[in-house]
């Protein structure tokens, strides 16, 4: 396996390179890095694909963009890591949070992807519930509460506790730029982009994802108007590493047009 970092957008940015053939580029998921897909990388490379998986910027090894980015800053970023390693038509697959990037670029560039696979995509926008208004409710309160200078050193203590009180570890993990940057993703509903997507599209999905629970696939299944669902038995949000030769064999039978 090859690893190597080049620049793009004066980032430095680790990747790794596996295999001869059409090439495969794969996004993985927020929180995650290329070392979470060496498994798939290594089957799919043994079946006659080049795999690329880049480290996300903000992600392993690569470095962290000096602002918080969007889901359009990163899917500029991803055209410019096409550019740069001359591959100007490929196939895409995305995981969750890369899934949100993936969809961006086949929307504006469907000339560069040959097909598209999303695998426990994120993307569309849940409505909130109860718990998600109460918090909303509760952190504007809590803004005016610590607006006052004594006070404001409390403030970061306040939100840390209500996105813990939301389940988001993602943002509790998250520092400086890259906690902005999952605000700014997360903000963001793909759903109304869903039905430029022209792409032949590919949906796997974990039947016991919790992260972004089954529902979901049938609602990206219904808005992408070439998309067929493969679910996955028995598995959760991250089949690479659950099933990477399950998922790796059903992504080289749609690849091979064989599904």
């Amino acid at each position: 396996m090859n690893e190597e970092q080049i620049l793009i957008h004066n980032l430095k940015v680790n990747l790794k390179i596996l295999g001869e053939g059409e090439p495969l580029l794969i996004l993985h998921g927020w929180g995650s890095s290329s070392d979470s897909w060496k498994e798939v990388q290594r089957i799919l490379a043994g079946q006659g694909l080049k795999v690329i998986v880049p480290d996300l910027p903000g992600f392993g090894k690569s470095v962290t963009p000096g602002k918080p980015w969007g889901v359009q800053d990163y899917k500029d970023f991803v055209l410019s890591l096409t550019e740069k390693l001359k591959i100007p038509h490929f196939y895409l697959l995305g995981h969750s949070f890369g899934g949100r990037i993936a969809i961006r670029l086949a929307k504006e560039h469907p000339e560069k992807i040959k097909n598209l696979i999303l695998c426990d995509s994120a993307g569309i926008k849940p409505q909130p519930g109860f718990k998600t208004k109460m918090f909303f409710l509760t952190a504007r309160l809590g803004n005016i509460l610590f607006s006052p200078k004594p006070l404001r050193r409390l403030k970061a203590a306040f939100q840390n506790m209500f996105y813990l009180f939301l389940r988001n570890r993602d943002y509790v993990k998250a520092n400086g730029n890259m906690r902005e940057t999952i605000k700014k993703v997360l903000a963001e509903d793909l759903k109304p982009e869903l039905s430029e997507v022209k792409t032949k599209t590919l949906l796997i999905w974990g039947e016991r994802d919790k992260m972004v629970p089954l529902e979901y696939a049938y609602l990206f299944n219904e808005s992408l108007p070439n998309s067929q669902l493969e679910i996955l038995p028995k598995t959760g949000h991250s089949p690479h590493l659950e099933a990477p030769e399950k998922l790796s064999k059903i992504i080289s039978n749609f690849l091979k047009n064989k599904t």
